[in-house]
């Protein structure tokens, strides 16, 4: 739950001074937050159906594709979208690409290294 949709909830029960002291917000950043609701409910609108675009794209390429990739299809298809918002429209619907990446082996074992020095000359104490 937001911070400041507590506050909206609870006004009529306490003043909007006191909610805010209590929850360390600024009373200019609730009534901007306020005032800013129909801009959030369209930018909400807009996300959900770009939702469904990317939905769409993504069963086409059966799953596998991730934001830059959408970003490039929804492009193609004459849509002016930022890779940023497309990632973050994917994140916050749980749309997600497969990562096919190869393993990097960062530990190498013991004795497997020793018998590396050794083949090169260099003694190894035990």
């Amino acid at each position: 739950m937001n911070c400041f949709q507590f506050v909206d909830d609870h006004r009529d029960a306490f003043e909007v001074k006191r909610l805010c002291q209590v929850l360390g917000l600024n009373r200019s950043s609730y009534y901007k937050w306020r005032t800013r609701g129909d801009a959030r409910q369209a930018r909400e609108q807009d996300d959900r159906l770009l939702a469904e675009t990317i939905r769409l794209i993504h069963a086409d390429s059966r799953g596998t594709n991730g934001s830059p990739r959408v970003t490039a299809e929804l492009r193609d298809h004459g849509l002016r979208v930022n890779e940023k918002k497309v990632a973050r429209v994917m994140r916050k619907f749980s749309i997600v690409g497969i990562r096919l990446r190869r393993r990097i082996r960062t530990t190498v074992s013991e004795s497997t290294s020793t018998d590396a020095v050794q083949k090169a000359g260099v003694r190894v104490r035990r």
